[in-house]
């Protein structure tokens, strides 16, 4: 028996609903990545984006253990000297609740073009509402995962 390899225009794409209302992060992030990535799928290639869509919804609502809340730094350059920002979960989830899951998320999946092309299948919202409705999403329960 020959090794199937999975190509692009072959790839059934689902799209899935995931409620992150006290999740924590860190084990959201990693089993939303296995669906963005397709590892789920038995036709999973590396090299390929066979991964599906993913809607995460209450963004607002998800939980850090311990004081990660106040003492985890996330860091970035402006690109000029003396250009280091930092920036704790606390201050991000007041401003944009939204980018600390995107930023969970996009720190498990690939740092190349396939990773990049992954990470546009993720659609996160601060509220319980979305419009990706005609695309019949099903509701993904990430606690019967393991």
């Amino acid at each position: 028996m020959k090794t199937r390899f999975a190509k692009k225009d072959e790839v059934e794409r689902k799209w899935y609903v995931v409620d992150a209302a006290d999740q924590v992060l860190g084990r959201l992030a990693t089993r939303i990545a296995v669906y963005l990535r397709g590892k789920h799928k038995p036709q999973f290639t590396p090299n390929v984006d066979a991964g599906d869509f993913v809607i995460v919804v209450n963004a607002e609502k998800v939980k850090l253990t311990g004081n990660k809340l106040e003492d985890k730094v996330y860091y970035h350059h402006t690109g000029y000297p003396g250009g280091q920002r930092t920036q704790t979960p606390e201050d991000l989830l007041s401003k944009k609740p939204t980018a600390v899951v995107e930023k969970a998320v996009k720190g498990m999946l690939p740092k190349s073009r396939l990773g990049s092309e992954m990470f546009r299948n993720l659609f996160v919202y601060a509220e319980a509402t979305h419009p990706h409705e005609a695309q019949q999403p099903k509701e993904l329960d990430l606690n019967k995962i393991k």
